[in-house]
């Protein structure tokens, strides 16, 4: 393997010479140009013109197909008529018909550079005339100039071997080529393109020759073209955009690509560095700790040698999420402390400030780690350290850093419940930053917390659009746990409206290779769980829950998600209320409020316990007590404007008026909110508040003294069954449609239906059989 010369960049250099010989049309300039600097620019300096989209689709390692695809749609700006760049770039490659013309071709390199005074001078003395005015003239230090100096510098290093290497690959690199060159330009000789062979065969006879040609080249075949065709020099530009497409999108190498680039690193002598980082990278996706633990160290030892500890602070930041992701908490905070302390000795702002942000958001996720530390005072109040981030990150530049802050601050005003018009003003702020930086990674979290905060306000239909549109345009620039979190995310939307196969669907379509990732695996396996769970609750299959919630709570400790954390604790309190197990249940939920309390978890969650707490009291059969609980609930939820959290509290205070024979009151409270609370879509909700409101009415019926009203009252329950049933049926909720059927027999038989009543009776028996062949 050659350090920087192949067969693709002779071909890049015979192109070159294309262009400064003014063979290439105005108007395919820049195409041309494009397609050069494609192959020379590194991965952070190229542009993506919209016009050039077909750029995309062209190999790597670049083959003869690739020049074809691009050169052969331009006409050429001189010779022959009809002829187009292809035919002159397949006239300046079959040129180089021996090894001394290739010697002879990289001599001559020198000739497209524009010279000096002085070597115009010395050229002018020597004879030599002055190169054409047509002629275009490359800057030694342009792009193109610093490619064709250190090609002709790179061709006169390189041994004798190696120089005949590169001369046989290139035989082979445009041997596909010589069917069309043959038809354009005649009938050709077995040994066109190789003039040695050419001329002993007149001198040594066609068997000398094939033996000659076996022992110089091995034979040509062309089903290992690819041999010789890599250099080491694009290997770690293959290694450096491997890294950048781990990072940017945060999923492992597909198996095939690295079967491939195995292969391809084997024949090198010497491993580059950076194959030690993107080893790590996928380790530590796969959730390999001791591989990626000693790659880590391997990377950091070859490359920090001899540069003292001017990039110390990288490897103890890698470190540091290294150890975090693994659950070693303590170690990470020592080591990004560490990393806090190094950044600061060596001025190093963004380092600095990447730690800080990172420290911030590491407190926010484990508290009681942090707490045991002394870096509480690192940032000081939170909201103050917020600001501190965000003026740093726009005094030094760092964007992403700064649109971050802008979120993390909407975030936290969204956990304490303050004004949604502040909330808005910092999303708006961050929007702007993004369009207006174009961080097109930063779209996920910008995206998500503009449905975060339609959910939170009740417009479910505009949060599940913000989903669909950022999966629609935004999926393919983000990383893939973006894509997984908007995923569950729709899936969550499709479980609250009973479309449980759908939901599943919507997880079973996400791409296999990005799953292969050892979080993102273990994420997404968990939210499944959590469908079938639901499911499994709803159909009063206690037993399949059961399993489910053993394997779901083993797997809750302190390095899950918050959101899935607090979901499985919700189902597991619903499951324990569906056991008549209400003791444990009242236990649970204090445990979660304590731990809330100490933390300052989101008030969203507060809000949800204290409506389970009194709720929980009305199953107990003492709804009263409840009552302090409801109304603390459904205060907090309206100054945050929680609406879906406030519907769902205002719902089990008229449940509790009703307990009290307040009628009339509880049904005005649930007939204002059941507008609303259908916006919401969630079908639970829906089936409560109908559920009540029969509840409501059939009191207002009891207290009826008028037979008219009575029987107005009783029609209106039965048409809130029917709604609460409707409800129920949509989320397969036994339980639920079992208590409908029982009120609706319950009512039949007051007002004297028998037969009605026997027959209501009977599909309770039915839903009841159902239930326990489901379980």
């Amino acid at each position: 393997m050659t350090r920087f010369l192949t067969p693709s960049k002779i071909g890049l250099l015979a192109l070159v010479e294309l262009y400064t010989d003014a063979i290439v049309p105005t108007s395919s300039t820049i195409p041309i140009l494009s397609f050069i600097l494609n192959q020379l620019l590194p991965n952070n300096l190229k542009s993506q013109p919209r016009d050039l989209a077909s750029l995309q689709s062209l190999p790597f390692l670049l083959d003869l197909k690739a020049f074809e695809t691009v050169l052969a749609v331009h006409p050429a700006a001189s010779g022959l008529p009809g002829r187009s760049l292809w035919d002159h770039f397949l006239k300046k490659i079959w040129d180089i018909d021996s090894l001394d013309a290739l010697h002879v071709f990289f001599a001559r390199r020198t000739n497209l550079l524009a010279k000096s005074r002085d070597d115009l001078k010395k050229d002018g003395e020597m004879g030599i005339p002055p190169p054409s005015e047509d002629m275009i003239m490359l800057s030694r230090s342009s792009p193109f100039g610093s490619f064709v100096r250190r090609s002709k510098v790179e061709f006169e290093r390189l041994r004798f071997g190696d120089a005949l290497a590169l001369w046989t690959a290139f035989r082979k690199w445009r041997e596909a080529s010589k069917t069309y060159w043959s038809r354009r330009h005649g009938a050709l000789g077995r040994w066109t393109g190789d003039s040695a062979l050419a001329d002993g065969e007149e001198e040594w006879g066609m068997g000398a020759t094939e033996m000659l040609e076996l022992v110089a080249y091995g034979g040509l075949s062309l089903e290992d073209t690819d041999e010789g065709c890599v250099s080491s020099d694009e290997i770690e530009k293959l290694l450096e955009f491997q890294v950048e497409q781990m990072q940017k999108i945060g999923s492992r190498i597909p198996m095939e690509v690295k079967d491939k680039f195995k292969s391809i690193l084997d024949e090198s002598i010497m491993v580059p560095s950076l194959a030690h980082y993107l080893n790590f990278l996928d380790s530590w996706r796969s959730g390999d700790y001791p591989t990626s633990f000693d790659n880590l160290h391997r990377y950091f030892d070859y490359t920090m040698q001899n540069r003292d500890r001017l990039f110390y602070q990288y490897a103890l930041m890698n470190l540091a999420v290294l150890q975090a992701d693994f659950g070693c908490y303590d170690e990470a905070v020592a080591a990004m402390l560490e990393t806090i302390s190094t950044a600061r000795e060596n001025k190093d702002n963004p380092c600095l400030n990447f730690a800080l942000n990172w420290m911030y958001h590491f407190g926010k996720a484990h508290p009681n780690i942090i707490k045991g530390t002394e870096s509480t005072n690192m940032l000081g109040v939170e909201r103050e350290g917020l600001a501190f981030l965000r003026i740093k990150a726009k005094e030094t530049g760092m964007w992403t850093l700064w649109s971050s802050s802008l979120l993390s601050e909407a975030k936290l005003g969204m956990s304490n419940g303050e004004s949604v018009a502040t909330i808005f003003e910092n999303i708006l702020k961050s929007s702007h930053l993004i369009v207006d930086k174009n961080m097109k990674s930063m779209m996920g979290p910008q995206v998500a917390m503009y449905s975060a905060l339609w959910a939170r306000l009740g417009v479910t239909n505009l949060s599940r659009q913000h989903c669909d549109v950022f999966l629609s345009c935004h999926a393919r620039y983000a990383l893939f746990d973006d894509t997984l979190r908007f995923t569950g995310r729709i899936a969550h939307l499709l479980t609250e409206k009973g479309c449980y196969d759908e939901a599943m669907e919507k997880m079973e379509s996400l791409d296999v290779n990005s799953l292969r990732s050892w979080k993102t695996n273990q994420y997404w396996l968990k939210y499944r769980g959590i469908l079938r769970l639901k499911r499994d609750l709803h159909r009063n299959n206690l037993d399949g829950a059961d399993q489910l919630l053993s394997q779901l709570l083993q797997s809750n400790g302190a390095d899950s998600d918050p959101d899935l954390s607090f979901e499985i604790n919700s189902l597991h309190i619903d499951y324990l209320i569906r056991r008549t197990d209400y003791g444990r249940a009242m236990t649970k939920i204090e445990q979660l409020a304590t731990a809330m309390k100490e933390d300052g978890d989101d008030i969203n969650l507060r809000i949800k316990l204290l409506t389970m707490k009194a709720l929980l009291q009305e199953k107990c059969g003492r709804p009263q007590k409840g009552f302090s609980v409801a109304v603390r609930a459904a205060s907090i939820a309206w100054r945050a404007r929680l609406i879906p959290a406030l519907w769902g509290a205002m719902a089990v205070i008229a449940n509790i008026l009703t307990s009290l024979s307040e009628f009339q009151a509880s049904a005005q409270i649930l007939i204002s909110i059941l507008p609303r609370a259908l916006q919401c879509e969630n079908c639970s909700l829906n089936a409560q508040l109908y559920s009540f409101l029969v509840n409501a009415y059939m009191g207002m019926a009891g207290q009826a003294k008028d037979s008219l009203k009575r029987k107005q009252n009783l029609t209106s329950c039965l048409e809130f069954i029917d709604r609460a049933f409707n409800e129920y049926s949509v989320l397969e909720d036994i339980k639920g449609q079992c208590e409908m059927m029982a009120k609706k027999a319950t009512i039949m038989r007051v007002v004297g239906e028998k037969v009605l009543a026997n027959d209501y009776a009977s599909a309770y028996l039915d839903l009841k059989k159902e239930a326990a062949l489901v379980a």
